[in-house]
């Protein structure tokens, strides 16, 4: 509480400094610098140039910036879309999904992910924001920082990706896109946005607009065999389990707005943003599990059909995030507070219904049908305040030091429901061509909460920062230190006669230094390093014990478990190329400690498993993991070669790892061996018109957890653009995406538990393979 009241008292007096600074500067008469290099629309609808990586001369923290003309041309949907042309960033979504960014190759949750520069809540229980939920047309550009600062939290293990959204200082005018995008299944969706920026009273504004149709079709197959081939001389044959071919749909509509209001008066700087987004999604899966590896026939017994199984989710997600910043030059420097609300909120009802045709004839069992239901809420709602003040202490040299305040409150219920029936001749007269088990469906019974079902988290943070930054001649440098304190409470509400409530608190002490070294005018060495945090899950911080969850093992949670932490290492050089392109390379290495991994306990499982087969499992903080590896990039127009109207862009990303589990030594869990993607870009100006394409490789990735391996592999993918401008306020494009038919597979090995796991004595060996078929898109752009 008294940390409480020195933020309010600390805030208070913010904004009396703020307040009688502006008094002194109206009282000045400062005159308000006027925005002399503000891109007008025509400059974003009609681009004059090949769009390059720019160099980041803000900060001495290693950054690499990817402005809107970098990703324009190739029409990407998402924030997602566009990061798949920059490095280090890889993705184990579905083909032509690109949601869950893993910077460096980590899980999403080792990623920080900012807009604007503050942290998003998302529905994951990692932690993580998908990138599929920010509309690209809402883009100024992107920013991979590498290493970490102490002016922002350290949750950045991997490093940080910053969505810049556009603001009414960038932008003078206004345009309208429309367009659609044509599947392989024939379905068009619409692409339709508007985005203005002008003058307003004694500031800038900025409102933009977007309705984004989303459309995914895909194809599955699955193989399923008793024991691997490592196992089985005939593996074909004797051990050919079934056979599940699905059809998968992921189907809905995004609605965006994002909106900026600025003053700068010269020593006076207020600012109110916001961004909102909604997604209406619905995804449908339908499954047909055969006897036979290539028959089709009609139901068990004189068939081949084992179960007809059909799944619908209905998904209804908002997040939106409101600010405001007030910033005042006086004679002690300059102070700011920001005010911050985020929220994000998931409405999840999700049905499966399937008919079980592989039953006893001989005992005059007939087939059964069961039907299950999940409905699930979450809110996750973040409060933040944040006060900062800088003062020069010498020539070149400025101190900075500041505060945070942040109540995070996430809310989580599930519910579930069942239903159950038997069909007496159903083998008789199912046609899975044209009969559905959804045509079944009846009332469920009483939704119930499983266990761990409703439970609520909350974490209070306080953390204090100084730094010292300067620049001198060719050296730009920053040195800080961060503490981070964080008071979390669990509930668990499951049991409304029993609810469990666990504290836990901890704090960490992250030091942080940069410097850049500009060696020439075209050479620019980086070094970097600074210590960061990963906090755990939330689905394993709830004290709730999990039936089953873990193979037939079961899973409690641990509230008390500590974040992970990392001392990383960043060295980089960079080269001018011509007078805007730029060629780099950079060597990572993070040393992480307190790994989370799930741990038998050795107590015995639950009575509904087999007590000799089944454990308790928890996560604790055990063991140490190492990540490195080398990123390359270059981006360029060839004008030093005197063809200034060539864009060659490209990059590539070796990523290794060690962590030791209870197995031995691996990668961590999902991490690519390397990602890499070039293109070129032609423009011709002389007819108005441009055409370019890239090409994208990701490598192979490792999984291995508790009862289960999974190893994925990913198809190459390719795209093409045609351009053609017409005047100065008008472009047409045509995108080809997905052009070599994506492709994804991946092998499991299943386990019973971890002894099996150890033996290799396999449960079930898996193949599945999915892919889907190219995407073209129309999009015009008018400005005005």
């Amino acid at each position: 509480m008294k940390l409480n009241r020195m933020f309010v008292s600390s805030c208070a007096a913010a904004i009396a400094v703020v307040l009688a600074g502006n008094a002194q500067a109206q009282d000045a008469k400062v005159e308000a610098p006027k925005p002399e290099d503000i891109e007008t629309s025509r400059q974003i609808v009609v681009q004059a140039q090949i769009g390059v990586r720019s160099r980041s001369d803000d900060d001495a923290e290693p950054t690499l910036v990817y402005g809107e003309d970098y990703f324009q041309r190739f029409e990407p949907l998402t924030a997602g879309d566009a990061l798949k042309r920059v490095p280090s960033v890889t993705f184990l979504s579905d083909v032509i999904e690109s949601d869950g960014a893993r910077l460096r190759g980590l899980p999403p949750g080792y990623t920080q992910i900012t807009i604007n520069g503050e942290r998003v809540p998302g529905s994951n229980a990692d932690r993580s924001f998908f990138m599929d939920r920010i509309p690209a047309e809402l883009i100024s550009r992107v920013e991979i920082v590498r290493s970490s600062s102490a002016r922002r939290t350290g949750d950045a293990v991997a490093g940080t990706l910053n969505i810049v959204l556009r603001d009414g200082y960038e932008l003078d005018g206004g345009y309208v896109r429309a367009g659609g995008l044509l599947y392989n299944d024939d379905e068009l969706e619409p692409s339709l946005g508007l985005v203005y920026g002008g003058e307003v009273g004694p500031g800038r504004i900025l409102l933009g607009a977007n309705l984004q149709g989303r459309h995914n079709p895909k194809v599955k197959s699955s193989l399923r065999y008793k024991d691997s081939p490592e196992n089985v001389p005939d593996f074909e044959t004797e051990e050919f389990d079934n056979r599940e071919d699905q059809t998968d749909t992921r189907d809905g509509k995004d609605y965006s707005f994002n909106g900026t209001y600025k003053i700068d008066s010269g020593d006076t700087k207020f600012e109110l943003n916001g961004f909102y987004v909604r997604t209406d999604r619905t995804e449908t899966e339908r499954s047909f599990e055969f006897d036979d590896p290539t028959a089709i026939t009609g139901p068990l017994p004189s068939g081949n059909l084992l179960t007809d199984n059909a799944n619908v989710a209905e998904i209804d997600q908002e997040n939106f995030s409101l600010g405001g910043k007030l910033a005042q030059k006086w004679a002690l420097g300059e102070t700011s507070l920001k005010l911050g609300y985020a929220q994000f909120k998931e409405d999840r009802y999700e049905t499966e219904y399937e008919v079980d045709f592989d039953v006893d004839y001989d005992d005059e069992e007939v087939p059964a049908f069961e039907g299950q239901a999940t409905d699930s809420n979450i809110l996750d709602k973040e409060f933040s305040i944040k006060l900062e003040h800088e003062v020069e202490v010498a020539d070149g040299v400025k101190f900075m030091v500041g505060g945070l305040y942040q109540d995070k409150d996430r809310r989580s219920d599930i519910l579930e429901g069942e239903q159950e029936d038997e069909f007496d001749g159903l083998q008789n007269s199912w046609d899975q061509f044209t009969d559905n088990p959804t045509d079944l469906a009846g009332a469920f019974e009483e939704f119930e909460a499983p266990d761990g079902g409703l439970s609520d988290i909350e974490e209070l943070r306080k953390d204090v920062f100084a730094l010292f930054e300067g620049k001198g001649g060719s050296v730009q440098w920053e040195v800080g230190l961060r503490y981070e304190s964080t008071d979390v409470t669990v509930t668990d509400r499951t049991d409304p006669t029993d609810v469990v409530t666990v504290k836990n608190s901890y704090e960490k002490l992250l030091p942080s230094a940069s410097l850049k070294w500009d060696v020439t005018d075209r050479d620019r060495i980086t070094l970097s390093a600074a210590r960061t945090t990963r906090r755990p899950d939330f689905n394993y911080i709830s004290p709730a014990l999990l039936e089953e969850e873990v193979g037939d093992s079961d899973l409690l949670g641990n509230p008390l478990l500590d974040p992970e932490t990392a001392w990383g290492f960043d060295l980089g050089y960079e080269r001018r190329l011509g007078s805007r392109g730029v060629i780099g390379v950079n060597f990572f290495y993070r040393d992480i400690t307190d790994l989370i991994e799930l741990v038998n306990t050795n107590e015995p499982g639950s009575e509904d498993s087999p007590k000799d087969r089944a454990w308790i499992f928890q996560p604790q903080n055990v063991g140490n993991g190492t990540v490195y590896g080398v990123e390359f990039d270059l981006s360029t127009d060839l004008g030093f070669i005197g063809l200034p109207d060539t864009g060659l862009f490209g990059n590539f990303s070796w990523l290794d790892s060690e962590i030791t589990d209870f197995m031995g030594e691996r990668r961590f869990n999902g991490q690519s061996e390397y990602v890499y993607n070039f293109g070129l870009i032609q423009d011709l100006p002389s007819i108005g018109a441009a055409f370019g394409a890239t090409y994208r490789k990701q490598g192979p990735a490792y999984d291995r957890v508790l009862a289960e391996e999974v190893t994925t592999t990913y198809g190459a993918d390719l795209e093409i653009f045609v351009e053609k401008r017409f005047g100065d306020n008008f472009t047409i494009r045509a995108v080809g995406s997905n052009l070599l038919n994506g492709r994804k597979a991946e092998i499991f090995n299943k386990f019973d538990d971890d002894e099996d796991q150890i033996d290799r004595k396999f449960d079930e060996y898996e193949l599945e393979s999915e892919k889907a078929g190219p995407v073209f898109q129309v999009m015009a752009r008018y400005a005005f």
